[in-house]
């Protein structure tokens, strides 16, 4: 029933980019040492998010294919970063920054979540 209500399905799928992205860091962290490894992130989610209907249809066989991919917001990206004499790109520093910046994310789309089932309660009466 809640995945009918827009906010409600936009803030589970930004829990499960946080989740993504806090998996991306976990990977980046535990190949620190790897000789070569690149460093991988996720795209923002407000570029990976599309709102569902926003999507170009192709309404006739003839139409050409829109070219996006559901799957694609969540397309591991190259982070960056300088590397350093064996090839690694991963700085420890940066994926605490990216950590956080997942924490946060998950933190709001909690406080979102929990926010629509408090107006959902409060409109059927409830507490």
């Amino acid at each position: 029933m809640l995945d009918r209500i827009g906010i409600m399905r936009m803030a589970g799928q930004m829990s499960a980019h946080a989740a993504a992205r806090q998996a991306s860091v976990a990977r980046n962290v535990a190949n620190a040492d790897t000789p070569g490894y690149r460093a991988k992130d996720l795209r923002d989610f407000t570029e990976s998010y599309t709102a569902p209907g926003a999507a170009m249809r192709a309404t006739r066989p003839l139409h050409l294919a829109s070219g996006s991919d559901v799957g694609a917001g969540r397309a591991l990206v190259d982070a960056g970063g300088e590397p350093s004499p064996n090839g690694n790109t991963v700085s420890i520093e940066d994926e605490l920054v990216r950590q956080a910046d997942a924490k946060r994310q998950f933190d709001l789309s909690l406080s979102v979540y929990q926010s629509g089932l408090s107006l959902l309660r409060t409109s059927l009466g409830r507490r």
